[in-house]
């Protein structure tokens, strides 16, 4: 069957239009943004200069990329249709006579779907772990940089100890499908996932101790919350199926999690090793309060700074981490579109096709990109504070 073509400037405003959801927002957030600029703090800073605003913005665009798919892609990425194999872009498939804006890969599904699809995968394992990532590190960091002794001694050899595996062997060793037939990712995640509630019991426990009103709510939602989370994430038991995580992604969101745990902790040791002898935590010292109270409500906010800005390199690391696994064929399902997997199933027809390869290395580039400008502007305005 002969295949209709659309020219390439109807290509181009084919994928303008399809993402008029996210041009939409754009405008709302951006617009908003720019008019309480002054009254948003550090996210507020970011727009007073060009690379926080480009940061911001490649950010925002894949971020309501991955919330809006649904309604941007204009296939199912799983599905296939013969007619449309190895289409070249603006191929129009002749049931439907939509177009495939990117063309059709090897299985005939559509690039442009499995790109959009593939942004939900990336922004919701690449944050969330590194999210956990920093509690974990946090969490050990401040007592390890505050007590010293003993305390720093083992967790700083524990960190040390898995800092000096080689990281791509260790997520090699973590993701292998054979792992996911035992005990090993569901005991590391039952104990990665405990420390966001031991976190926030803690906190609030040594700001509110003397308000027992306050306490008691915000210790009642924490536990309830975090119950529910945990009870989804590491047993898949939560009754509403709001919370659920593939046995697959769970597997490379424990291993992101283990793996950047020790980067934080030492992070976070130094930093508290440095603030612990301020002025302003000897005065609270000299008032009588907690070590978890100074930690937490003393030297924690004045680190978030470079936390921050690790933060953001550390969601970029684990991005291209996640594209190299998919890459190889570990972690995700072999149909899943995300990024990597979308990389590696078109690297085996480059000299025949290329375009099946440039999409989603393209998204990879400019989300990693995004994420960059950003950690160098919240950088900058660390600095300036």
């Amino acid at each position: 069957m002969q295949l209709e073509f659309i020219s390439g400037f109807q290509i181009f405003l084919g994928v303008l239009a399809r993402f008029w959801p996210v041009w939409a927002a754009l405008v709302v957030v951006l617009g908003a943004s720019f008019i309480y600029k002054k009254k948003l703090g550090l996210y507020g800073q970011l727009f007073d200069s060009g690379v926080g605003i480009t940061g911001v913005t490649i950010c925002l665009f894949w971020l309501f990329t991955a919330i809006f798919a649904s309604t941007i892609a204009p296939f199912d990425p799983l599905g296939q249709i013969p007619a449309m194999k190895d289409a070249l872009p603006g191929a129009i498939e002749p049931a439907s006579h939509g177009v495939y804006l990117f063309g059709g890969d090897k299985l005939a599904r559509d690039i442009f779907s499995r790109m959009v699809y593939g942004s939900q995968i990336v922004l919701i394992i690449a944050p969330a772990a590194t999210g956990f990532a920093l509690m974990v590190g946090v969490t050990l960091g401040l007592p390890a940089g505050y007590y010293g002794g003993k305390i720093d001694t083992v967790l700083s050899f524990l960190a040390n100890l898995v800092l000096a595996f080689p990281v791509i062997l260790l997520f090699y060793l973590l993701v292998t499908p054979g792992i996911m037939d035992t005990p090993i990712p569901y005991a590391m995640a039952g104990l990665f996932f405990l420390f966001p509630i031991i976190f926030f019991c803690v906190l609030f426990w040594t700001r509110f101790k003397t308000r027992p009103e306050r306490l008691y709510l915000l210790m009642g939602l924490t536990l309830v919350i975090g119950g529910w989370v945990y009870a989804g994430l590491v047993f898949d038991a939560d009754p509403l199926r709001i919370i659920h995580i593939d046995p697959n992604q769970l597997n490379i969101f424990v291993a992101v999690v283990f793996a950047s745990s020790p980067g934080v902790f030492r992070i976070v040791r130094g930093l508290v090793m440095d603030i612990k002898t301020r002025d302003y935590v000897a005065a609270a010292q000299t008032r009588g309060e907690a070590p978890w109270y100074i930690m937490l409500w003393e030297i924690l906010p004045n680190a978030r700074g470079p936390l921050i800005v690790d933060a953001c390199l550390r969601i970029g690391y684990t991005t291209i981490l996640l594209g190299t696994l998919g890459y190889f064929g570990l972690g995700l399902a072999p149909e899943s579109p995300d990024w990597g997997t979308a990389i590696k199933d078109a690297s085996r027809l480059l000299r025949s096709f290329v375009h099946p390869a440039l999409p989603p290395t393209i998204a990879l580039m400019s989300f990693v990109l995004g994420l960059n400008l950003l950690a160098d502007s919240l950088r900058e305005q660390s600095l300036k504070d």
